[in-house]
């Protein structure tokens, strides 16, 4: 049963680690079942917010901005985290992104993890939904800002501790942290011929984004032209 623990959670871009950025990271550092410690940063992603992630989490392009960079803010988290096991509600989802952005960026990155998701699986059956909103809502957990890491991240935290209470003698094994597994997938930068036209379409259009092009990667940018062209159209030549 464990006691000691890294609750962890990310806002991202999307929901693809390979495609997508990560837009902020919380993280809560549990101690004996108290909490000893917090982490929370935005990270400057470089590219535009998409309108249906700013509805769902409040996080505009404008707030990230000057933010710290991934290098930067991954950095800070792993110093805080240490080797310590991962905990979070569905904890593949987070730790695919930090596995490969870690990796991206030269680091090592091999964890044990607690998924509160599935271990309300399996101790609340007659509950609908498992997601952290209902979850949290059956035990009567306050959530201030739902879909912001730190707040999400303490969430999972309470929700372990209050199934932890309940099961942890009923089913000793969900309470033991297992290996995390994500393969990562390797990313081509940005080719010159899409920075050329890349830099070209946006001041065609007229479009300030504070995108940073040098740090795209080959389908980042292809996504990011055939979105321009679809919105804008064509450069006319």
């Amino acid at each position: 049963m464990r006691n000691s623990y890294i609750a962890l959670d990310l806002e991202t871009t999307g929901l693809r680690p390979d495609t997508d950025r990560i837009l902020e990271i919380g993280a809560v550092k549990v101690e004996e079942g108290e909490v000893t410690g917090t982490f929370s940063t935005f990270i400057d992603c470089g590219i535009p917010i998409p309108p249906f992630i700013s509805e769902l989490t409040g996080i505009t392009r404008e707030m990230v901005l000057g933010s710290p960079s991934l290098k930067e803010g991954l950095t800070a988290f792993l110093d805080f985290s240490g080797e310590e096991v991962l905990l979070g509600h569905n904890l593949s989802f987070d730790y695919g992104f930090m596995k490969q952005n870690a990796v991206s960026l030269g680091f090592s990155y091999e964890r044990k993890g607690l998924d509160t998701l599935r271990i309300s699986r399996c101790c609340l059956p007659g509950l609908p939904k498992k997601s952290l909103d209902q979850v949290s809502a059956y035990y009567g957990i306050p959530q201030e800002h739902h879909h912001r890491a730190l707040d999400d991240a303490l969430t999972a935290a309470r929700i372990y501790e209050r199934l932890k209470e309940e099961y942890s003698e009923v089913y000793p094994e969900l309470f033991e942290p297992s290996a995390l597994n994500f393969k990562v997938k390797k990313a081509s930068p940005i080719t010159n011929s899409q920075k050329v036209y890349l830099r070209d379409l946006l001041k065609y259009h007229r479009i300030n984004d504070n995108v940073k092009i040098e740090e795209l990667t080959k389908s980042e940018a292809s996504r990011m032209i055939d979105g321009i062209i679809l919105k804008y159209g064509r450069m006319k030549r």
